[in-house]
């Protein structure tokens, strides 16, 4: 039984919900982002708030259940207040700048890496070895900071490379004489 799928989606004042079959849409000050729930739960409007139900006893009914809820209550969010994720760079002559509709990142090889910023996300580079992403679509900030991660994650000798702003890079020990 899913507890966060009980629980009903309040929609604030300001943001207005529609439901049309199985695909919701969500409009607030920061924009509009649409949803489409699976076959396995069933969304209804009602009392100011976005249900969510299993259509069925399926194992696959009560998983999609609260995965439904946790995307219609991220669209609620995005579309009031933002998503924001932050990234450190770590590393002698580790730099990262935003040129134009790129982002450029020097990373330690022999050329440039430049990441085309993609629609709907901002990217801000306040200090040249912290990048900023923001943006109303929660899975699509994680997943561009994602990619920028992966062009150099962290090593676990030095610390060099990109890592998330609250993420913790265990330290190994080096070689020893």
């Amino acid at each position: 039984m899913s507890r966060i799928g009980k629980k009903p989606v309040p929609i604030p004042a300001g943001v207005t919900a529609k439901l049309d079959g199985q695909s919701i849409a969500v409009k607030g000050a920061k924009g509009e982002l649409k949803f489409t729930a699976p076959e396995e739960v069933r969304v209804s409007i009602d009392g100011g708030a976005i249900h969510v139900e299993p259509h069925g006893e399926g194992k696959r009914a009560r998983a999609m259940w609260g995965t439904a809820r946790a995307r219609i209550q991220n669209l609620v969010a995005g579309v009031t207040k933002g998503f924001e994720k932050k990234l450190e760079i770590n590393g002698v002559g580790y730099k990262a700048a935003v040129a134009g509709k790129n982002l450029q990142l020097s990373l330690g090889y022999s050329h440039d890496v430049v990441f085309p910023i993609p629609a709907g996300v901002a990217i801000a580079t306040p200090k040249p070895t912290e990048i900023t992403i923001a943006g109303i679509d929660k899975r699509q900030v994680g997943q561009v900071a994602a990619e920028i991660r992966a062009f150099r994650g962290p090593e676990p000798y030095k610390g060099k490379g990109v890592k998330y702003a609250d993420e913790f890079i265990f330290r190994k020990e080096g070689k020893k004489k």
